[in-house]
């Protein structure tokens, strides 16, 4: 199981404290695979893109034009975290129906 977030981020902390045979990717160090990346925006499209972070706020509106895919390899930070790839199977966020499903 791999978690794609960021290493300060709590609610991947989260994750990683309940789900000890979880791996963490780090996005901005690392990024992610594009097949992965390509493969999370087919599924959940749109809210892929955190535009609640900081850094959506940071970007002006031509930037934010910006199809979400390039902004999130240009800004990995502006990923929804946790994106979390069980065997192919991937899940977004840590929301009851998704811990319900992985604990």
């Amino acid at each position: 199981m791999i978690v794609y977030g960021l290493k300060n981020c709590d609610t991947c902390r989260k994750v990683l404290k309940l789900i000890p045979n979880a791996a963490l990717q780090d996005v901005r160090a690392d990024g992610v695979p594009a097949a992965t990346l390509e493969a999370a925006f087919e599924q959940f499209g749109e809210k892929l893109l955190n535009t609640r972070s900081t850094t959506w706020r940071g970007l002006d509106a031509d930037a934010r034009a910006a199809p979400p895919l390039d902004l999130i390899r240009a800004h990995p930070a502006l990923m929804k975290r946790p994106l979390i790839d069980v065997d192919g199977v991937l899940y977004l966020g840590w929301d009851a129906s998704v811990q319900k499903a992985l604990t």
